[in-house]
């Protein structure tokens, strides 16, 4: 056992550091008190919200089940588990459960000079976490004597063992130099990047028996650190074995499931007719199932469901129904988008062929070769797969080769009848010259904002609806669309967002040009478009 360590002992009434103050002192500690039972601890804890407040804790199996899960113990009495993924729906009473871990580890864990952090993506959220544990101590007169609670710096000391609780968000930098005994870290899918939880987790090397808890409902970005988690907690629960220090708590629906079904509910809400309300619950369902744009924030936050982003704009099976055989399109009359994005990313291609009942969409993509490899592990998007199986062209080098593009342009004029081509004015003046002077190819200016992509946005979605549109499935076009989030002004006007979007959606841009080409050219012979002016 170490010596006793002197810390700074506070009887300030007024609440503040004050070094000057007499009755500011020294006091040595002694051994640490052994840890207590998790259960018991929290049971004596007061709720601070709602019907329930400061009414003492009464945990249900299914929270004891989870409480007892992560304070497992080994056969040489350390924890089992280090780190846990308890991934929990909204209103299931996860952050008064992760105030009570917070206050066991700062109060009866039996650690000395233990550090407790509750982390969070801003300070908001951080405080939420640090506010509920807070309010319970002032709750218990006897716990609230033992501690020194710091309102200001979110912030409290448990004078006894020498142990400090702190809520820390990710707008702060400065996190290097902590010696972290307990992490919980809250809404992690909000998390702005990884430097904070990657700190934090690393901080906890010196401890015997750390525990980093990650409580947090699920996300959208397939490239963040929670999916990475959740990616590794999915592995984890068919094979234990691979990381016996790891826990994953998944209270999810089904990937494939049913979301208007309550028996889906049932699965991923433990709360639901409990505490967690039914009522909202119906409410949130039938208005997701009313507003389309409103489903993924349900099955996201209500159902734990991944999605692909924040707010979709077209549902991945209505999309996969369009799929029909590719059919002969020799010598037919198509029209062309191009977006070439950057040139060291995705560039697309795509034609649209009108006829009587809708149209055919063909699809083509270039990615520098250079990129694959890196954007294959980084991403986990399978840009080498594609390339195996010929749906995504390699250019050589690091950036796209644009006579690629202009060499399947020139083999679609030979074989269709190509009308013109639309495309982003920006950074595209060279290429257009070639397909304009060299190759008698008709290429339309079409600007990206509100005014241009509305109306040809708003006619895709309809023909998708429709199944007026008909697609081959090319693996990569699918992708782009499970990407798209569209954005809105005050007057109604949509337009994908490359911003929004959690991923490339180059191809639904190019899509959305060569649509708009199709109809304005069904109204009027000659087309009202600003031409690229060549030297």
């Amino acid at each position: 056992m170490p010596d006793a360590v002197p810390i700074l002992e506070r009887k300030d009434r007024r609440g503040t550091y004050n070094r000057n103050t007499p009755s500011y002192h020294a006091v040595a500690l002694g051994p640490p008190e052994p840890p207590q039972e998790p259960i018991a601890f929290i049971n004596r804890l007061t709720h601070t919200k709602g019907e329930f407040a400061r009414q003492t804790f009464h945990l249900r199996p299914w929270q004891q089940r989870i409480v007892k899960q992560i304070f497992k113990k080994r056969r040489d009495g350390l924890r089992q588990y280090r780190t846990c993924l308890l991934m929990l729906p909204r209103k299931n009473g996860k952050t008064e459960l992760a105030a009570a871990i917070a206050l066991y580890g700062l109060l009866a864990d039996g650690e000395t000079g233990g550090e407790v952090y509750s982390a969070a993506a801003d300070r908001d959220q951080a405080g939420l976490v640090f506010g509920v544990a807070a309010q319970m101590l002032r709750n218990d007169p006897q716990l609230s004597a033992a501690c020194y609670i710091v309102e200001s710096k979110k912030r409290i000391e448990h004078q006894a063992s020498g142990s400090v609780y702190r809520a820390i968000s990710a707008e702060a930098y400065s996190k290097h130099g902590f010696n972290a005994s307990m992490v919980i870290y809250d809404e992690l899918h909000a998390a702005p990047d990884r430097r904070l939880y990657d700190v934090l987790s690393t901080s906890m090397a010196a401890r015997k028996q750390p525990l980093l808890l990650v409580i947090s409902t699920a996300g959208y970005d397939r490239h963040s650190i929670l999916w990475e988690l959740y990616s590794h907690a999915k592995k984890v629960q068919e094979k234990p074995e691979i990381d016996p220090s790891f826990l994953p708590i998944l209270y999810e629906a089904p990937e494939d499931a049913d979301w208007t079904k309550r028996r889906v509910w049932q699965k991923a809400n433990p709360a639901l007719g409990d505490f967690r309300s039914l009522e909202e619950m119906q409410t949130m369902a039938a208005r997701a199932k009313e507003i389309p744009a409103q489903e993924n924030n349900f099955r996201r936050l209500y159902l734990n469901q991944w999605t692909e982003q924040a707010s979709r704009w077209i549902q991945m099976p209505t999309w996969d129904a369009c799929q029909t055989p590719r059919a002969d399109l020799k010598g037919r009359r198509c029209y062309v988008g191009m977006d070439l994005s950057t040139t060291t990313d995705l560039t697309a291609l795509v034609a649209v062929f009108p006829d009587e009942t809708g149209f055919d969409v063909l699809a083509q993509f270039f990615v520098p070769a250079a990129r694959i490899g890196e954007r294959s592990r980084r991403d986990h998007v399978p840009y080498d797969e594609w390339t195996r199986h010929g749906v995504l062209n390699a250019t050589p080098g690091a950036v796209v080769d644009y006579e690629a593009i202009r060499t399947v342009l020139q083999s679609w004029a030979a074989e269709f009848s190509l009308q013109m081509i639309g495309f982003d004015p920006w950074n595209a003046t060279d290429l257009v010259t070639r397909l304009q002077q060299q190759d008698g190819l008709l290429c339309v200016s079409m600007r990206q904002g509100f005014a241009s992509l509305s109306a040809p946005t708003k006619s895709l979605e309809q023909a998708i609806l429709g199944h007026r549109l008909r697609h081959d499935g090319h693996p990569v076009l699918r992708w782009n669309v499970s990407n798209v989030a569209v954005e809105g002004d005050p007057a109604g006007n949509l337009k994908p967002s490359k911003t929004k979007s959690t991923e490339r959606i180059d191809g639904v841009v190019a899509l959305i040009m060569a649509v708009d080409l199709m109809n304005r050219q069904a109204k009027t012979t000659t087309p009202s478009y600003q031409m690229l002016v060549v030297g």
